[in-house]
């Protein structure tokens, strides 16, 4: 069974920092595709990046400059560092994987709200 358990969501003031961190077992996912999307209320789940085994990464428009997706192969884990949050980045992020694109695979979601 995979699983990918998402970390690191909670409330941060506009202009401060939060870092989501995802683990995936059951498989690895070393040769495929992982990456983050998010869900505000009353909007439909978007992108908000992704990155491939070789290291090509994918941003939405609305994050560039502000957040850097990383990963550890070895390890499993895929890392969102959010900088410079908005509160229109309040949304439930979700970690998620795949074969030939993300989206496979779903993790249960992390709260992010930023507020001051």
């Amino acid at each position: 069974q995979v699983l990918l358990v998402e970390s690191g969501g909670g409330l941060v003031q506009p202009g401060g920092s939060l870092r989501l961190s995802c683990v995936a077992s059951g498989r690895s996912f070393s040769i495929y595709p992982m990456g983050w999307f998010r869900q505000a209320p009353e909007k439909e789940r978007e992108l908000v990046a992704s990155m491939t085994s070789g290291g090509s990464t994918t941003y939405a428009d609305s994050v560039k400059g502000r957040f850097t997706i990383s990963r550890d192969i070895e390890k499993n884990t895929v890392t969102l560092q959010m900088n410079s949050l908005k509160p229109e980045d309040t949304a439930v992020y979700y970690c998620t994987a795949g074969f030939h694109s993300v989206g496979d695979y779903w993790g249960q979601g992390t709260q992010v709200t930023v507020s001051s």
